[in-house]
Parts: C-alpha cells; sequence; structure tokens
C-alpha cells in the first residue's frame, strides 16, 4: 500500500501508525456506488478489498471522462481495491468466490435479496463455510417485506421517500431530480458503519452476522426532518434550521453567497451585523409573523444589503460580528483546490505511468495514531487475477492459465 498523501503538512507520523483494517480480507461483489462506496471506505482504513466485477466490468466502467482507459468515476469508488473479473454464471466462477469467502472476513453486496442465493452465494451458504463472516448486503427496500425484490435506483429513492416532494415544498418548485445519488451513498456509509459494529462485535464473540441496510432506511433517517413531518410538520413558522431558506444573494462584486438560517428568525441579527438596526422599526419587519408575511420585501433588502460589499472576505467579517456562517459559491473544482483543501491533503493524486494522475478525494478521516487515505490506484478489469487467485488461494500459475482459457476469469488489459 502507498502512503497516504500530503502525511508531513498534516502532522501525522507514518513510522509509527498502523492502518486500522489492518489483516482484514473484503470480498467486494457489490456494483455501481452503493456497495462498492462502502468497501471504498474499508479500503481507505487498510481492509485487503478484492473487487469481483462481472465479465462486462462494473457498469461504472463505461462512464466518461477517462484516465488511461479508467473512467474516473470508476476510481472515485474503487481506488485502492484489487479486482478481479469472474464470470459467476459458471460454476467453476461460484467455486471461486466461495474459495475466497472462505478465508475472508467481510462480503459487501447489493443484489435484489435472492439473486445471490440463487447463484449458490447467498448469506446462508456462506456462512456454512465461515460462521465468523460478516456478510453486508445493501438494497433498496431491504431483505424482507413486500418491496424487498423491487428494483431501486437512487433517483426512485429520492421520489418515494418523501424527498422530492420535501425539498419542493419547501423551495415552492416543481419537483426535480437531485443532482447526486443520496440514497446510495448515504446506504454506503451507514453499511460501512453496520461492518465495522459487527466487526468488533465478532472481536468479542467469535461469531459473524449478516447485516442489512436498506437505501430507504437510511433515507428515512438521513433526513433531519423526518420526525417533524411525521408530527404534522412545521406549519407557517419555519425553524432557523431550515436550510431551504437559506438566502442566496450576490454581492457588489458579483460574489453569489448564501447565509445560513431562515432569514424570517435571522433578520435581528443580520441588522447588528449590518449596522441596520433601524430596519427592526419597519412594521414590515418587526416581527416574525410580519416578516414572514413580507418575505419577498425581507430579502429585497438582504440583496441590497449584501450588494455594498466588495468582497466575500469583508462581507463574511460582517456576518461573524452576528455569529453569522456564510458561504462563497464555487464549483466543484474551486472547493478542492482551495487553500483549505491543499492544506488538509484532502485530494490525493492516483494512478500510473498509463493513466497519469488522477485526483480523487482523499478519506475525510484523521487519525491521531492510525493511517486512513485513498491509497494505491485504480485496477483495470480482472487487472488482479492471478495475484489474488495465487496469493490468497495458493492456485499455480497453469490453474489460473485454464480458468482464463474456459472464459471463468475475464480480464480487460490497456
Amino acid at each position: 500500500m502507498t502512503e497516504p498523501h500530503n502525511r508531513e503538512q498534516i502532522g501525522e507520523e507514518p513510522a509509527t501508525h498502523d492502518w486500522p483494517l489492518a489483516g482484514v480480507r473484503v470480498v467486494d461483489l457489490s456494483r455501481v456506488l452503493s456497495g462498492p462506496s462502502c468497501a471504498k471506505a474499508l479500503a481507505d482504513l487498510g481492509a485487503d478489498v478484492i473487487k469481483v466485477e462481472p465479465p462486462e466490468g462494473d457498469l461504472t466502467r463505461t462512464a466518461q471522462p477517462r484516465a488511461g482507459g479508467i473512467p474516473v468515476y470508476f476510481a472515485q469508488q474503487n481506488c485502492g481495491k484489487r479486482c478481479i473479473s469472474v464470470d459467476l454464471a459458471t460454476p467453476k466462477g461460484r467455486e471461486l468466490i466461495l474459495r475466497l469467502v472462505r478465508v475472508s472476513d467481510v462480503v459487501v453486496e447489493n443484489f435484489r435479496p435472492g439473486v445471490l442465493e440463487r447463484l449458490g452465494l447467498g448469506y446462508e451458504q456462506a456462512r456454512a463455510i465461515n460462521p465468523a463472516l460478516i456478510y453486508c448486503s445493501v438494497s433498496g427496500y431491504g431483505q424482507d417485506g413486500p418491496s424487498a425484490n423491487r428494483r431501486a435506483y437512487a433517483p426512485v429513492m429520492h421520489a418515494e421517500l418523501g424527498l422530492m416532494e420535501l425539498t419542493a415544498r419547501r423551495r415552492r418548485s416543481e419537483p426535480v431530480a437531485e443532482a447526486v445519488s443520496h440514497a446510495d451513498l448515504y446506504a454506503g456509509l451507514q453499511a460501512t458503519i453496520a461492518v465495522l459494529a459487527a466487526l468488533r462485535q465478532r472481536d468479542r464473540t467469535g461469531r459473524g452476522q449478516h447485516v442489512d441496510v436498506s437505501m430507504a432506511e437510511t433515507l428515512l433517517q438521513a433526513m433531519e426532518l423526518t420526525a417533524v413531518e411525521l408530527a404534522g410538520g412545521e406549519g407557517d413558522r419555519f425553524h432557523v434550521f431550515g436550510g431551504y431558506n437559506a438566502p442566496v444573494l450576490r454581492l457588489g462584486d458579483g460574489t453569489v453567497v448564501c447565509v445560513a438560517g431562515d432569514p424570517v428568525s435571522t433578520f435581528p441579527a443580520w441588522c447588528r451585523a449590518m449596522g441596520e438596526e433601524g430596519l427592526l422599526t419597519d412594521a414590515r419587519f418587526a416581527t416574525h409573523e410580519s416578516r414572514d408575511h413580507n418575505r419577498a420585501a425581507m430579502l429585497r433588502e438582504l440583496q441590497e444589503l449584501a450588494k455594498r460589499f466588495q468582497s466575500f472576505a469583508d462581507f463574511e467579517a460582517a456576518m461573524g460580528r452576528s455569529r453569522m456562517a456564510a458561504g462563497a459559491l464555487r464549483t466543484v473544482t474551486e472547493a478542492a483546490t482551495s487553500d483549505w483543501a491543499v492544506t488538509r491533503g484532502a485530494l490525493v493524486d492516483v494512478g500510473d505511468a498509463t493513466t497519469g494522475p488522477i485526483r480523487l478525494p482523499r478519506s475525510a478521516v484523521r487519525y491521531s495514531a492510525a493511517r486512513a487515505s485513498t491509497h494505491g490506484r485504480p485496477a483495470h478489469q480482472g487487472e488482479h487475477n492471478g495475484e489474488v487467485l495465487k496469493e490468497v488461494l495458493g492456485m499455480t500459475d497453469d490453474e489460473v492459465a485454464v480458468l482464463t482459457e474456459e472464459g471463468v476469469l475475464r480480464e480487460r488489459l490497456p
């Protein structure tokens, strides 16, 4: 494993620190995003993650752009894993996976419930050969119940679990699809937490278990307004933490800014920050109710106040006088190359002479006495077929060659 990026800059001591999951082997049977993001987080913590792809490769290998034949979308979720490609439709392919499962600690999969069972690779089959195994299944609606076998993708979950409706209602707009796959990524995070807890429990008991993570339940938990909605909603009085009402304004130099908090509640703090306490005597803005009733007029006043500033630094300083938080609109690229990102080592360059540098987010975790980082490089499909099967299963070159000739193993190298 390579050293994490920018270690000296953030004050770590590589000579004395180890990976928290060193010695843990993970078989990653998952595809696309939810499961792969979980397995990637485990790899960032030092687990040996063996990604198993179908003969056609993970669907995300078709994404653009590419670097030396590696899609950077694929790289973000799979860097640091060893990649093998096995045809699970063949008996020998399934036998290989069971042999890997026998000598591994964790399996991560995100097939629809029942698919792997029909292949002989489900939890009960895996537990029979490895009782200490942690077998993590990520699915749309969970492993049981009336919706278990429905197809589930992030946009569908956003619609069905209320996120799309809640967002549209609070923005007073028509429902639109989200720009990122919240359901997949949040479920991946929940799965990571669950796997780590199950490993800790296994340390005490010696027993493995099946971990069932659903995207649907994850979204209900992740939306901080679920309990509020179930209690009847906020009514006409939005609370100060309602991010959906945070004003977006333009400064005098053209910078677009966002200020945390519903201005109906924070308007007095705005006036103090701007030295415009006199606005609070305006009958339209004197009370919470009057400000809510005259929200459009109030936002126009805030926009006029914001236009006084010719730099975000001056605006943020003014907001700070009333303990208010503000941010300037940035692209992802601008954020990732900003001073804080560079100082923290938030990005890492991976790749090799073939791909050139591929810049990826580093793990967000920083330990005082352990390592955590995106490391290694993204692999080509089937690149580690021989390495994994010889090292982990003790197979010979000839045995690997025969499986390749028979089509059980596949590879697509540059």
